[in-house]
């Protein structure tokens, strides 16, 4: 009886333990909502398209208010088109803000393009197939500030 013990405690123990490593391994969802927008980050800021394509679903849209105040939407596609590879563009972007539940999630994310404008993205985004994809991009800017004029 007691080799057969002994089996049973081994394998208790190496299940245990491989149940404990996929958790170690595992990504947290904020880890992965977090890598999802840094591609979107880095992939505009260093033309990497491929990265853009990673961080949305493939109908993925995006919605602004022109100056004339209509909405203009334009498909992920479109906007993936106009980020060239390779050409790295003066942008700085950070995460604001990050709230999801279960599979469903919203994120704040600022993108600074120095003496020129200040964008603030609104992100949906939803969990499906293993992945944070970005399914929707309201978003809006502003003038940089102008440094004070010297005397």
């Amino acid at each position: 009886m007691k080799p057969l013990s002994l089996l049973f405690c081994s394998l208790f123990l190496l299940i245990v333990n491989s149940i404990n490593a996929q958790t170690e391994n595992a990504k947290s969802d904020i880890e992965q909502i977090t890598a999802t927008l840094m591609d979107y980050i880095e992939g505009t800021a260093n033309g990497e398209p491929e990265r853009l394509r990673r961080s949305f679903h493939p109908d993925f849209k995006l919605f602004t208010v022109t100056d004339q105040d209509s909405l203009r939407i334009r498909s992920g596609e479109a906007y993936i088109a106009n980020i060239k590879k390779g050409e790295k563009v003066n942008r700085i972007g950070r995460i604001i803000s990050i709230d999801y539940e279960k599979d469903a999630g919203t994120a704040k994310v600022e993108i600074i393009m120095p003496n020129q404008r200040i964008y603030t993205d609104y992100f949906l985004l939803l969990k499906y197939e293993g992945s944070w994809k970005i399914v929707h991009k309201s978003y809006t800017w502003r003038e940089c500030p102008k440094p004070p004029v010297k005397e």
